[in-house]
């Protein structure tokens, strides 16, 4: 609870000191965007993983999508969609959810290349990610057994920004009406398919343009506005 009291950069960098060589200290070592730019301004990485459970210390990434948000623009030349080499069997319950099958996994690359890759891209950017804590602890998972150290990142929840709106008006949901699926509705967004680590990325990204369209304005809509508090 205590290092929630210093600012993420200051925790980046005494991170970044302890970290073994590789490329989660060469990620920790670029700066953090500053709470107080624009939103409408800064670099985002839209991201969304495809996994065997909801435990990052127990189950495996399937697969990762991502695609770039430069400032109010999403940028598809960026997008990227990876599976991930499994060592066991994805469990039945899992593969009906994503439609990954083991064969298809078989194809995958290492969780380390895929990782290798990853990180640069995040560097200096704030993650978007719906129910960003899913995708924040498997990452760490993966920083902690590939790296032996912890993953940072200033971060913008959308199903969490959604979440605030709603308390700010005393507005009465249900936690269905948080759904990325459901949001997008509210904001007029076309229908995805859903469990598509790209697809869903890419659904997160534009779900936030249209968040960040409706504070719009005259005036600043600086980057605190939006962070998840980690």
């Amino acid at each position: 609870m205590l290092e929630r009291l210093f600012s993420l950069d200051y925790r980046r960098r005494r991170l970044a000191a302890k970290t073994p060589p590789g490329p989660l200290r060469d990620y920790l070592e670029v700066p953090f965007v500053s709470r107080r730019a624009d939103s409408r301004r800064v670099q985002c990485l839209a991201l969304d993983l495809e996994t065997t459970g909801l435990d990052p210390k127990n189950d495996a990434i399937i697969s990762f999508g991502w695609v770039a948000v430069n400032g109010n623009r999403i940028d598809l030349a960026t997008a990227q969609h990876r599976l991930v080499h499994q060592q066991q069997a994805i469990p039945e319950a899992s593969a009906v959810i994503h439609q990954i099958t083991d064969d298809a996994a078989a194809q995958g690359e290492s969780l380390a290349a895929v990782m290798a890759d990853l990180l640069p891209l995040l560097a200096g950017k704030v993650l978007i990610a719906h129910h960003a804590r899913v995708e924040l602890g498997f990452i760490n998972s993966a920083c902690e057994r590939l790296y032996g150290g912890r993953f940072l990142i200033p971060t913008i929840d959308t199903q969490r920004v959604s979440q605030q709106w709603f308390e700010r008006r005393n507005q009465v949901y249900r936690p269905g009406e948080l759904r990325l699926g459901t949001l997008r509705n509210r904001y007029n967004l076309p229908r995805y398919r859903a469990h598509d680590a790209l697809v869903d990325a890419l659904a997160a990204a534009e779900l936030y343009l249209a968040q960040l369209a409706e504070r719009d304005g005259n005036h600043p809509l600086p980057l605190r506005d939006f962070l998840l508090r980690l």
